[in-house]
């Protein structure tokens, strides 16, 4: 098992308390799927997982979006998409506050 990155630990313990799982956050392979062999996650925990991650985070993962099931596939894609997400914000953000 890969080590998880700090921000790996802090969505790993988002899932575990959102899916009530029975395992500790430490022990989920950032590399591991989310999906059946891995956590064996389903529809409802992973929307679950993106309501907790909006609150969270203020990141919003479109369900309908064909790449819900990439941004899914393990713990590492998720962290990096979330990352991704809020830096992006952070650029609109940025870029507002600039233009004004």
């Amino acid at each position: 098992m890969e080590n998880q990155t700090n921000f790996e630990q802090n969505i790993a313990r988002l899932i575990k308390k959102t899916i009530h799982l029975e395992i500790e956050s430490d022990t989920i392979d950032p590399e591991a799927p989310l999906y059946s062999e891995g956590l064996g996650l389903d529809s409802i925990d992973i929307l679950e997982i993106s309501v907790a991650l909006t609150k969270e985070y203020k990141v919003t993962i479109n369900s309908e979006e064909e790449i819900t099931s990439d941004i899914f596939m393990s713990l590492r894609t998720l962290s990096r998409y979330v990352q991704n997400s809020m830096s992006s914000e952070s650029d609109v953000l940025l870029k507002d506050e600039i233009v004004s």
